[in-house]
């Protein structure tokens, strides 16, 4: 057998996530449940990162402390980092110069992709947890710019999917949230028909991209795609096959 360096204490937990310190339930789908994945994870909480701080605040004082934790989770071996908030985008380019190993903040990175995938005359649709507080900081942070690459950004601002996350809240129905968002995803593809894909902006969404997809009729794109498809870059498998 061939030579095999060691050096840390466990293995095979390749993508590691900073969390939030949130208390809200994390239903399957999302990052913060391990059953979510089909490969081995490792989660990261920062602590005093509540939810109110990271989107409604941004504060800027949470940025030690989440690079503090993404080099926690390169010394534990990680190969690739990510966050379970896409607000975090506006922190992509310090977290990515404080390591060494890949960062993929949020879903917003995957804007530029989409829009190369489109006509010109088709737009791309952004459900955010809050509009209010989604801004052009967190689209530099991803990479572009929204004078470039128009985009149309709704959110869940007052609403019950937005008052149980932001809220922090201990307990919520998980069919009222999934209903919320397909209500909101439909009303804002209704007023913009011209939308040719949807991005989740928000992780938390991703347990409900399934009933939004069956209702608006078009790719809906979220973290967890992405995140499958960094995990598949990070473990090529050989093809296997017949060629008659």
């Amino acid at each position: 057998m061939s030579m095999i360096r060691g050096g840390y204490n466990l293995y095979g937990r390749s993508i590691g996530i900073l969390m939030l310190q949130t208390r809200f339930p994390r239903v399957p789908g999302d990052m913060g449940n391990a059953t979510s994945f089909s490969f081995p994870v490792v989660h990261r909480v920062v602590e005093a990162a509540t939810p109110d701080r990271v989107v409604t605040s941004g504060a800027p004082a949470l940025l030690s402390p989440f690079i503090q934790a993404a080099r926690d989770l390169e010394r534990d071996g990680v190969l690739a980092i990510t966050t379970n908030c896409g607000f975090l985008a506006m922190f992509q380019h310090e977290l990515a110069s404080a390591v060494t190993v890949p960062v993929f903040t949020s879903s917003l990175l995957l804007v530029p992709v989409l829009r190369a995938s489109l006509s010109p005359s088709q737009q791309i649709g952004i459900l955010t947890v809050e509009a209010k507080s989604l801004t052009e900081r967190h689209f530099r942070g991803a990479g572009w710019s929204r004078e470039a690459l128009p985009v149309v950004v709704e959110g869940m601002d007052g609403r019950y999917f937005n008052q149980r996350l932001i809220g922090n809240a201990l307990e919520f129905d998980a069919q009222q949230m999934e209903n919320d968002l397909v209500d909101k995803a439909c009303e804002m593809v209704d007023r913009n028909p011209g939308i040719g894909a949807l991005l989740l902006e928000c992780i938390n969404m991703a347990p409900y991209a399934h009933a939004i997809q069956l209702a608006i009729k078009r790719p809906v794109w979220d973290i967890m795609i992405l995140l499958n498809a960094v995990h598949e870059s990070l473990h090529r498998r050989p093809y296997a096959g017949y060629l008659r």
